[in-house]
């Protein structure tokens, strides 16, 4: 082959290859699938601008037709309203999701098989009607309170009973190690959170000895756990050493609504005789041995005495939310001791999502509205209605000192910036705000007029009071109401008061989040 020839034959390859390389390129190819992109964007548009008016037509009917549903549900409105934006937004979406959750099996079975538990119990647990009278005789609206919650909870008040309140974690968990070491029939544990570490290790280890010694030992914990503190078998683990376990609601890999109604009860109950309950979960932070957002203020009292019933049974319904059969006898009626003066009475009461009655935000409200003197409030949250707001500015615009403490170094920043979005409403009123500086405030505290105070796992956020099992004590007239009251005075000069002009100086992003997702709250 000629130079000449070899010159052409390269010329020609060069063409096929830059031939190639435009019908085959990515650039090319690209192209094409923009312009079929392009070609099948103009067709769909073609075929919905002919059919607009019936696509249009049916979302505003079906969007209407599921708001009327919505408003027309029993139910706090502002825990409706922001369904019916989401709904008003994207009728498909959000109508089809509300619907899903308000009818979804799952919660149904759960609240049945709640109702029988509360039913097999109640034969048990009978109010003593000569404490009920002491307390009508004392004060008639708190003994009111008393026949409402026994009413529609079945939660007993007593007297006879010793209250001990620990202002820190650390101070409860060394009462629990003391408590524990003491058991002799049986120790029952229910705890939103059980996380691994030095807590959990020290407790375990006695639990493993009182196993071997028979006591008969139960540990529930809730089933979002499984997310970060323990192994989704862990259960079993605790089954081979002969402690009984159960995560309450596990989360499964499966869409589902009751997953939403979370088990937020602190609860220990020894023997019967001795029981626990608070903010205080099993983890380090809890007892700041391990620093997260700064100091962690928590709080927590120790019952000994017949008030111990009410702990445990609420224990037992939960536990038995999954169980065929129990023996509520062996447990219920609780240990009774001689009547003791000067002990006050005491009300273990618990808060469950799935009946019509919010009975942890009607305690604290009753308080609020019938103080005479002061309310003094810790809460980590701040994330309310319009009902408790109402509450909360009456109060101290009748002259009522009311005091709240909340964190200064928060654990979530929206949740935060959502409490502080209330700031402005409440100072105007009159409401004092303190953040507690030194870190995070977890207590759940309240306590009023040097006669009541309620100590348990209740905050002032939609959760707690809508979606959440809680639990609580309620004291009237008890020796511990001043030692509640003491530490908030002590909590309180660790703490920055905040004025009305301080708005301006915390962050623009903080102040809008506030603002922009208040309509949202109730569903975060």
């Amino acid at each position: 082959m000629s130079n000449e020839e070899k010159d052409r034959s390269l010329i020609l390859e060069k063409s096929k290859s830059g031939v190639h390389r435009a019908v085959f390129g990515r650039a090319t190819v690209i192209a094409l699938l923009v312009a079929i992109q392009a070609i099948l964007m103009i067709l769909v548009f073609d075929s919905f601008s002919r059919n607009v008016p019936y696509v249009f037509g049916g979302h505003v009917i079906f969007a209407l037709i599921i708001t009327l549903v919505i408003i027309n549900r029993p139910g706090n409105p502002q825990m409706q309203l922001p369904w019916v934006i989401i709904t008003l937004i994207s009728p498909i979406v959000g109508g089809l999701l509300y619907l899903f959750v308000e009818s979804h099996p799952g919660q149904r079975i759960l609240e049945k098989r709640l109702e029988k538990a509360y039913k097999e119990t109640a034969q048990y647990i009978q109010q003593d009607e000569g404490v009920l009278e002491r307390l009508e005789e004392a004060d008639v609206g708190t003994a009111n309170m008393a026949k409402y919650i026994r009413r529609h909870g079945n939660y007993a008040v007593y007297e006879n009973t010793e209250a001990v309140f620990f202002p820190l974690g650390e101070d409860k968990f060394r009462a629990m190690l003391e408590e524990l070491e003491k058991a002799e029939s049986y120790i029952f544990m229910e705890y939103f959170i059980i996380e691994k570490g030095f807590m959990w290790s020290s407790i375990l280890e006695i639990l493993k000895r009182k196993a071997e010694q028979g006591v008969e030992i139960r540990i529930m914990y809730d089933g979002t756990c499984a997310f970060n503190y323990l192994p989704y078998g862990y259960p079993k683990e605790l089954e081979k050493l002969g402690i009984r376990c159960k995560m309450f609601s596990p989360i499964r890999p499966v869409l589902s609504t009751h997953y939403n109604n979370r088990d937020h009860r602190k609860i220990l109950v020894i023997d019967g005789k001795v029981g626990f309950t608070g903010g205080v979960n099993i983890g380090d932070e809890y007892i700041n041995r391990r620093e997260v957002y700064g100091h962690w203020k928590d709080t927590a009292v120790m019952l000994k005495g017949d008030a111990v019933e009410g702990l445990t049974q609420m224990f037992l319904q939960m536990w038995n939310v999954t169980e065929r059969k129990e023996e509520y006898g062996r447990y219920l009626p609780g240990i009774r001791g001689e009547r003791k003066a000067g002990q006050g009475f005491v009300l273990p009461f618990g808060d469950s999502p799935f009946d019509t009655e919010l009975i942890g935000e009607t305690v604290y409200r009753d308080i609020l509205d019938r103080a005479e003197k002061y309310v003094h409030i810790m809460t980590p949250y701040l994330i309310i209605d319009d009902l408790m707001i109402a509450s909360l500015s009456y109060a101290a615009k009748r002259g009522v000192d009311v005091k709240l403490i909340l964190p200064h170094i928060p654990d979530k920043k929206i949740p935060f910036a959502l409490a502080r979005g209330h700031y402005r409403q409440l100072l105007k009123a009159g409401v004092k705000i303190y953040e507690y500086t030194p870190g995070f405030v977890h207590a759940k505290v309240f306590v009023s007029d040097d006669k009541k105070a309620v100590v348990g796992t209740i905050n002032l956020d939609y959760r707690s009071l809508y979606l959440h099992f809680e639990c609580g004590a309620f004291f009237y007239e008890a020796p511990v109401v001043y030692d509640v009251e003491a530490d908030f005075q002590k909590t309180l000069e660790q703490c920055l008061e905040i004025k009305l002009g301080d708005r301006k100086n915390w962050p623009m992003g903080q102040r809008i989040v506030g603002k922009l997702l208040k309509v949202l709250a109730p569903l975060m």
